[in-house]
């Protein structure tokens, strides 16, 4: 039984990067305390690294998911965080819109709601907001990278220079309190880093499974970040300490 249970923590792990302490209780009916085992005999073994309230794949620091899964995972609490997100924007705001599967979310819901201008190096994020009349779209241009189709490099970086903007919404791809934000492509997160000189107000975007994940790419300290929108699976306790932090942290429940 014990060695099902562990065995099945490894292949949920495997699929999904990241397990809670909470659902694992939840799928096997065991105490807390034996999770907490099940999950130090499997870090011992390098099968995970213990976060806060979990635990995500051990050596994940430039090994992003591809976007179609990353589209589809945790689907409706990206929904709602992107809803939520428009209650920050301001008619008249210009914004830099990440690339991101829960920062298209965003945009998916500003359609319709705001008269903005957005700055993007999503193309698909720029599609999804062309055709409102109330929305003006500016693509960065630079190297379009497959699957993504985002766009980086040196043109997207001079591009961004000429522009100042009030508010960005960044895209997440892991979140601790020690590493910051960090991110898997190099070309990406070096743009994101012009990107925040731009603006005095950063805005992450991230569902619960962002958290504790640290991948390869540092883009900013946590301190850099004025507002986190997750969900309410999010682990409590790291929303306690990014609130000690003076990080506003919304939640959307889903």
């Amino acid at each position: 039984m014990m060695h099902d249970r562990r065995n099945k923590i490894v292949q949920m792990i495997s699929s999904t990067r990241m397990v809670k302490v909470s659902e694992l209780i939840k799928t096997f009916n065991v105490s807390i305390e034996t999770i907490r085992r099940d999950l130090e005999y499997l870090e011992d073994r390098g099968y995970l690294r213990r976060v806060y309230g979990g635990a995500v794949v051990k050596s994940m620091y430039g090994l992003e998911p591809d976007y179609s899964s990353r589209e589809i995972k945790n689907y409706p609490e990206k929904v709602a965080i992107g809803q939520k997100a428009v209650e920050l924007v301001d008619d008249g705001d210009t914004l830099v819109i990440d690339i991101g599967t829960t920062t298209l979310e965003f945009a998916r819901a500003l359609i319709g709601k705001k008269k903005i201008t957005v700055i993007t190096n999503a193309i698909k994020i720029a599609a999804a907001l062309v055709d409102d009349e109330n929305i003006r779209v500016i693509m960065l241009g630079g190297d379009v990278r497959k699957g993504e189709l985002s766009t980086s490099g040196f043109l997207s970086e001079n591009n961004m220079s000429l522009f100042n903007v009030d508010k960005v919404f960044l895209g997440i791809g892991g979140i601790t309190v020690d590493e910051g934000i960090t991110d898997y492509n190099i070309e990406e997160s070096n743009l994101r880093r012009h990107v925040l000189k731009k603006t005095h107000k950063i805005i992450g975007l991230a569902d619960y499974s962002k958290f504790g994940v640290i991948a390869m790419n540092k883009v900013c300290d946590i301190e850099r970040i004025n507002f986190i929108i997750t969900d309410s699976k999010t682990d409590k306790y790291m929303i306690s300490k990014l609130k000690s932090l003076g990080i506003k942290v919304l939640t959307v429940d889903v």
